[in-house]
């Protein structure tokens, strides 16, 4: 993945990434961050590990953030259920510190799997987490409106309140957002091949929303050790081959897609944090 990502980058294929703390992997992806100056690079908050063959551990080594393993919950429902608040908030300043350390310009933050956002019992950090970013001056990688063609996010019932209340949130404590996160399958769909894959992608650039929104790829070189103990790892690799391909190259441009990055996000989005305020207000009497 590192080396996937790494040629992306360089290429001018993606127009940023984030960088998980507690994986394998870290040192040599936050040295080659810093090598080429990137400016580009935000921080992945990791408090689940869901891969049976590679697994890892919180920094801050608390038993409330680990299974009997002894390594980070594999779903978001454990790690909701056991985690301790105090806890979690420790480990997001230790993955925070050691990324800052490690000497790359943040340039924002998000979540793996959604595990802060109470997506599995209802017990969301999400408000302690946009807390912390705001104290790093930095903007998040959330959405503010949920696009109905979304396949995860429009066919989540009864979320459209919370995202307002949690994008009121951020606004009224100064952390930009986008408009709208998109996503597509994370894993292979029955009958599905490199060309569908490809043509799925390219129908949803031609219908962008108005707006800034993201999306993302997990992509990955060829690599049989992944190919074996990593699920889904074959759409890892079509996800890299594809923003490689003319043909994706071609649709942006025809679109007319602008590539931005999050210096665009905290440069251009920020809302009047008074008047959020206010919002915010409404939307939690509602």
């Amino acid at each position: 993945m590192n080396q996937a990502i790494m040629h992306l980058l360089e290429e001018g294929k993606v127009s940023s990434t984030t960088i998980m703390a507690v994986a394998h992997g870290f040192d040599e992806a936050a040295a080659w961050s810093v090598r080429k100056g990137m400016t580009n690079v935000g921080l992945h908050l990791t408090m689940t590990s869901e891969f049976d063959a590679l697994r890892w551990t919180s920094l801050t080594s608390h038993p409330s953030l680990h299974d009997v393993s002894g390594h980070q919950y594999r779903t978001v429902k454990e790690f909701e259920m056991g985690a301790e608040t105090r806890a979690v908030l420790r480990e997001i300043d230790a993955q925070f510190e050691r990324v800052k350390k490690a000497g790359i310009a943040i340039s924002h933050v998000d979540n793996h799997m959604g595990s802060l956002y109470g997506m599995e019992t209802g017990r969301s950090l999400l408000p302690q987490m946009l807390w912390r970013i705001s104290r790093w001056k930095l903007p998040a990688r959330f959405f503010r409106n949920i696009h109905t063609d979304d396949p995860l996010l429009g066919s989540l019932a009864n979320i459209e309140r919370p995202v307002a209340k949690a994008a009121a949130l951020a606004d009224m404590l100064g952390v930009p957002i986008p408009d709208y996160l998109l996503s597509h399958p994370f894993d292979l769909q029955a009958g599905e091949t490199y060309d569908s894959f490809k043509q799925s992608i390219i129908d949803k650039i031609y219908r962008l929303p108005d707006g800034v929104s993201e999306t993302y790829i997990h992509p990955g070189v060829e690599d049989e050790w992944m190919l074996k103990h990593i699920p889904h790892w074959e759409k890892r690799v079509w996800e890299f081959r594809l923003f490689c391909d003319d043909d994706l190259t071609y649709a942006l441009h025809d679109a007319g897609v602008e590539m931005i990055n999050y210096r665009y996000v905290q440069d251009q989005l920020r809302r009047p944090r008074i008047r959020s305020a206010f919002k915010l207000i409404r939307e939690l009497t509602r």
